[in-house]
């Protein structure tokens, strides 16, 4: 099976063909996919060179032309390091743009920290008006990337991954899915994690969520999860732990509940390893987390009480 980036450069050079509005914005990384969309459209095919901060400038610039700019590199560089940029020259300046990642949280171990971004959602968070998107399977990531290219002008993150899980589901850009239904809890799954969730969660009473799209987060469609399975929550995200905790809190502010929010640990991991042993290590391979969520869902103490 293809990956979710092998998927990128084809899809957004159909769409370079279709919308003359469209245009695509790198430094260095993905540009050979991008070879014969250049020689097609050689003024919306702009590659600024390893200057990532330059990279969201450009792409805010030509987003107030007019044009509708897909900004790409690995995650690190996309978000953290041009964060000022994302938050003046497209926050500020109200422009759009379709940021599109690579690497997720540790897709390149072998890259070392400098190429992780377990972060990247958490940093977004604090600014406003961002739509998130995190798709679980090539397919999804190439409906997403259609959709956040429609989107108007608004400012949207793509965040794509070498993990996948083995179907695709169908996915609209707004709702969770409801993958399995019980009454001893509700655990939403966020995008590639959502086979370890279920393999995790067999013959458990507990109701499946499933998450593409974060941001916003589909409150209502927990609430409803709530309303017959409880509300002790388990959130399992492929990036930083916790990063959903308080939309969680929020929505469910007028009862009580318990929310455990697992995903990425804060802890650098300095061994480079394969990204199974970086899943394993952060708790989030299936054993990990029927542990986990069993000792949640049955009164164990590894809990965030609100």
């Amino acid at each position: 099976m293809d990956t979710m980036r092998d998927r990128f450069a084809p899809v957004v050079t159909r769409l370079l063909d279709e919308d003359p509005r469209v245009a695509v914005v790198l430094a260095e990384i993905g540009k050979d996919g991008f070879a014969e969309a250049l020689r097609r459209h050689p003024d919306r095919v702009v590659n600024v060179g390893i200057r990532e901060q330059l990279l969201v400038g450009v792409g805010a610039g030509l987003a107030l032309t007019g044009l509708r700019p897909v900004v790409h590199t690995f995650a690190s560089f996309l978000v953290e390091r041009p964060f000022e940029q994302l938050k003046l020259d497209l926050g500020h300046q109200d422009a759009g743009a379709v940021l599109v990642s690579a690497a997720a949280s540790f897709d390149w171990p072998a890259g070392g920290y400098t190429h992780m971004a377990p972060g990247d959602v958490a940093l977004l968070d604090t600014l406003d008006g961002w739509t998130v998107h995190v798709p679980g399977h090539p397919d999804e990531a190439e409906t997403l990337l259609r959709q956040a290219v429609a989107a108007g002008d608004d400012k949207v993150y793509v965040r794509l991954s070498v993990q996948s899980n083995t179907e695709a589901r169908a996915v609209d850009g707004s709702r969770f899915r409801t993958v399995r239904e019980g009454r001893s809890g509700v655990v939403v799954a966020v995008g590639p994690v959502l086979d370890a969730v279920l393999a995790g969660t067999e013959g458990l009473d507990v109701t499946v969520l499933y998450a593409t799209t974060v941001r916003p987060f589909d409150t209502a469609a927990l609430r409803r999860a709530t309303e017959t399975a409880g509300t002790d929550v388990v959130l399992v995200e492929p990036y930083l732990a916790g990063t959903s905790t308080a939309v969680v809190n929020d929505a469910l502010s007028d009862v009580p509940h318990r929310v455990l929010g697992l995903g990425v640990a804060r802890r650098e991991l300095r061994r480079y390893g394969t990204v199974e042993e970086h899943v394993a290590a952060h708790g989030l391979d299936a054993r990990s987390l029927r542990r986990r969520i069993t000792d949640f869902v049955t009164g164990g103490t590894a809990t965030q009480r609100a």
